[in-house]
């Protein structure tokens, strides 16, 4: 290993595993509890599917957070998106549902970025189907029974796409024994949300069913001025269903489909304060919103105030059906996954973030379908443990794009005496003809030797390959439909480039695990994954003729050299258990956010940075102290850096200038009028979406109510969160950090007979936070952003029968 960090680390995680090892009493570390946020059942056994089968999740050498479905509806994390507040290494970030990205431990996506060819670094699987699209974590569960968080390269039984970990989503299957449930929840803003399930035999004890749905609406936390209507609310409506069936004690096939359709008016994000650039002084934020006689609704962002003018939307359907059979052969049993994947996504946004036509049409409507087939064999024996198998993905995303400016383009994105002349832009109309189509096959095997009672290796390779074959086409016309001028070409430019890409590539892991004691574990893993090269879809830069430069107009692969140590315990019987990850991860060609020279670009663009590297210790706690009481803690330290990055894009405050030359040297950063670097080199910066520090902490506490029976009681919680200032832009600038901030939550309620009834409040201290922050095309110095939730209240009531 070249990192010191991580050795040292190592080496603190090997002397607290020599202390437990010999001061803890020998008991079973097969039992564990959810290491994440469980906090109302006693410390027992979970079970987890983390390598393929089925074994206790303290037995897996792999940081892995557990969230069961109590915790899960207890905390109101009803998507993917709301369990970063449960689990400090995962960060998640989004401006819109197809403008998303999902990290852990920092890596996963470059965010503030939409491009159909380029693929997460972060898996998510529900009931073992991998979902492509990172709009998937803004869907609400449905009837999930379990979440498992794997930390780190996932990359030989996950696939190609897991270079930074793995969500495995589990949903409550049908059962032979009839049960239900349902839940309603109100809360202010309008919060309104219904869930309800429903399974039993269909034909005798060979056939059972189930059905499940949920709703959620919720009121725009954003009023905007010029509608008179509130944005970024939540309508949210789910399906699904199941049917199992059991033809024998050997076999098992189940049937899945499932529809999830969103349809809120939203998104957009909001002013939150300038900064100076290097564009001349006329043309940045302040003397142009004045030449334009234009003041914002409000310059407090927590006034939760905007006046947006372009049409907003952000209708998307999610449907799919599955197959999953299961059948035990001899040692071991054949799995195939078989399954069809759609995404609908119809937006509208309003891309200049404030209420002048600027940008007066926004909107990038897309379909996604998606084939895959996965086909493995798990066994288990005395020595020797192995998953081998076989998997094929194919998929086409359809993107019909338009953007079109308006009568103050011209004043907003052009310079001269053609900032004057509102013609030149005004109606200035780009129409995108964007496709992508992508095969993928891999195959796969890990091993697990015992070598003693208490020494097992773990082997793991994976080869893939991969090809996709891209289009974009991009027509633009004028309001006059005359030859385009320069200065049309600067702002939209007609491109037409068919990108290809294909590659194989081969993963592998290897793991020595160790019982220092019969309660805790050792482990030491190396893995070498990456992820999947991609092309750019959503346009090129540009040279000095205005042609596309399509020497960039492909990405190579991500190639991921990952170590970690970890230590898995629990001690005094069972009453507490403390796990310690630390893991350095050092990433070359890493696919990055970036920018040309040009001064009026309106999207980035992806290309790869030399190397990163993010390097860490996690700590999950769980504590049962007295009965009925249970506690958690989990932390993350993560330092993070481009560790060489010299060609990459510039903050605002070093942007909009002239460009730099021999002659002309770069100005300070905030210089109006000033010369601008054409790249920046930001080596040894932070990445950005990363805080050094995350916490999550809670408690609940569970007690007898004889008036309610016996089995009644009440209960008291709460969960608390902390993250400390991250970097919200590509390039770190002192416009766009987002301090740290603190999150509380609580709930008390009472149960009895199956009905449990509570009441909660959010961000109950009221903390004023950002999700994110961004700046406005062309260097004019503003700054938008996303603001978090405000305080929320409301009630739940819920039965299971």
């Amino acid at each position: 290993m070249r990192s010191s960090g991580i050795l040292g680390s190592l080496q603190l995680a090997a002397a607290i595993g020599a202390v437990l090892a010999t001061a803890v009493p020998h008991q079973s570390h097969a039992a564990d509890a959810d290491p994440g946020a469980q906090a109302q059942q006693t410390i027992e056994s979970v079970m987890v599917t983390a390598r393929r089968r089925e074994e206790a999740v303290q037995d897996v050498p792999v940081a892995i957070a557990v969230l069961n479905a109590d915790t899960i509806e207890n905390t109101g994390s009803f998507n993917v998106g709301k369990l970063q507040q449960l689990q400090p290494s995962v960060q998640f970030y989004s401006s819109n549902p197809r403008n998303s990205a999902v990290n852990i431990r920092g890596l996963g996506a470059p965010f503030g970025l939409t491009n159909d060819g380029i693929e997460q670094g972060v898996g998510i699987y529900i009931d073992q189907v991998y979902y492509s699209r990172a709009a998937t974590a803004t869907f609400d569960f449905l009837d999930v029974d379990q979440i498992e968080i794997l930390r780190g390269p996932q990359g030989t039984l996950y696939g190609k796409n897991t270079t930074a970990g793995a969500i495995n989503v589990t949903t409550r299957k049908p059962s032979f024994e009839p049960e239900g449930r349902a839940e309603i929840t109100t809360g202010d803003l309008g919060y309104l949300q219904s869930k309800a399930s429903i399974t039993g035999p269909l034909i005798g004890d060979t056939v059972a069913g189930r059905l499940s749905g949920s709703y959620t609406s919720r009121d725009g936390t954003i009023y905007n001025v010029a509608t008179g209507q509130h944005i970024n609310e939540l309508d949210n409506l789910g399906f699904k269903g199941q049917v199992l069936i059991q033809p024998s004690s050997t076999l098992g096939i189940t049937l899945s489909a499932d529809y999830t359709r969103q349809d809120p008016l939203g998104y957009g994000q909001l002013y939150v304060r300038t900064g100076s650039t290097q564009r001349a002084l006329a043309r940045q934020y302040a003397a142009l919103a004045e030449a334009s006689n234009y003041e914002v609704p409000s310059t407090d962002p927590f006034d939760r105030v905007t006046d947006l003018d372009a049409e907003l939307s952000a209708e998307q359907i999610f449907a799919g059906a599955s197959a999953l059979v299961e059948w035990d052969i001899g040692p071991g049993r054949l799995t195939s996954v078989s399954a069809f994947r759609k995404w609908d996504w119809g937006p509208a946004n309003d891309r200049d973030f404030i209420g002048l036509p600027i940008t007066t049409v926004s909107q990038n409507p897309s379909e996604q379908r998606q084939w895959s087939q996965e086909l493995r064999f798990a066994a288990s024996g005395e020595q020797l443990d192995y998953v081998v198998g076989l998997y094929g993905f194919y998929q086409t995303v359809d993107t019909a794009g338009v953007q079109e400016q308006g009568p103050l383009a011209s004043r907003w994105l052009l310079s001269g005496a053609n900032a004057n002349n509102p013609d030149i832009l005004n109606g200035l109309r780009a129409e995108n003809d964007i496709g992508l189509k992508n095969t993928s096959v891999a195959a796969f095997g890990q091993l697990t030797w015992h070598v003693s009672d208490k020494l097992r290796l773990q082997p793991g390779l994976r080869v893939n390959y991969d090809k996709k074959d891209g289009k974009y086409i991009a027509t633009v016309t004028n309001a006059t439909n005359t030859p385009l001028t320069a200065a049309q070409l600067g702002v939209l430019a007609p491109q037409n480039y068919t990108p290809e890409f294909s590659d194989t590539n081969v993963s592998g892991d290897f793991t020595v695990s160790y019982d220092l004691s019969d309660s805790v574990l050792g482990y030491v893993t190396y893995a070498r994954s990456f992820k999947s090269g991609g092309i750019n879809l959503s346009g090129l830069p540009l040279d000095a003729n205005s042609q596309p430069i399509t020497a960039v107009q492909t990405v190579d692969p991500e190639r991921v050299h990952h170590y970690e140590g970890g230590l898995k315990s629990q001690l005094f019987n069972r009453k507490a258990t403390v796990n310690l990850a630390a893991f350095s991860t050092e990433i070359s060609d890493y696919q990055a956010t970036v920018t040309n020279s040009q001064a009026n670009v309106i999207r980035g663009y992806l290309a790869n940075a030399d190397e990163i590297r993010v390097r860490g210790v996690e700590l999950d706690i769980s504590v049962q102290p007295l009965d009925g009481l249970n506690l958690y803690v989990n932390g993350a330290f993560t330092d993070h850096e481009y560790t060489k990055f010299p060609n990459a894009p510039c903050p605002p405050e070093l942007s909009g200038g002239t460009t730099a030359s021999a002659a002309n040297p770069p100005s300070a950063p905030g210089t109006p009028g000033g010369f601008s670097p054409p790249f920046c080199d930001i080596s040894g910066q932070w990445l950005p979406g990363v805080s050094k520090t995350a916490f999550s902490y809670g408690l609940e506490y569970d007690f007898d109510l004889p008036l309610l029976g016996a089995d009644g009681g009440g209960y008291f919680a709460f969960d608390g969160s902390y993250r400390s200032k991250f970097s919200s832009n590509p390039s770190r600038s002192r416009y766009t950090d987002i301090e740290g901030y603190s999150l509380a939550n609580f709930r008390a309620g009472i149960r009895a007979g199956g009905w449990n009834v509570y009441g909660w409040v959010r961000n109950a201290f009221e903390e004023d936070y950002f999700e994110f922050l961004a700046t406005q095309s062309g260097s004019t110095g503003l700054v938008v952003g996303q603001p978090g939730d405000p305080r929320t209240y409301g009630l739940t009531v819920n039965k299971s029968f």
